[in-house]
């Protein structure tokens, strides 16, 4: 797991079954400008790895961190909760 980011397992098992759904083979997390900071988070699942995105994978789920998006994701934990 790349040194930045943490991501539980429950938010790990959620994502992987929405990939195993067929919403793609990848969440995809990235930056655009927008928002009060002047920046936003997305994240969309996708089918394709550029070669210059970071990739992490826990228990299965595939997290793909774009270039931008980085250095603002640096000590970021993702979880998920139902509910």
């Amino acid at each position: 797991m790349g040194n930045f980011l943490s991501i539980t397992k429950s938010a790990a098992n959620h994502i992987r079954k929405i990939m195993e759904g067929g919403a793609g083979k990848a969440l995809r997390i990235g930056l655009k400008k927008g928002g009060c900071a002047g920046m936003e988070y997305t994240m969309e699942y996708v089918d394709e790895v550029s070669e210059s995105d970071e990739v992490i994978e826990v228990d299965g789920a595939k997290i793909i961190i774009a270039p931008t998006a980085e250095m603002f994701l640096f000590g970021t934990k993702i979880d998920y909760e139902s509910g």
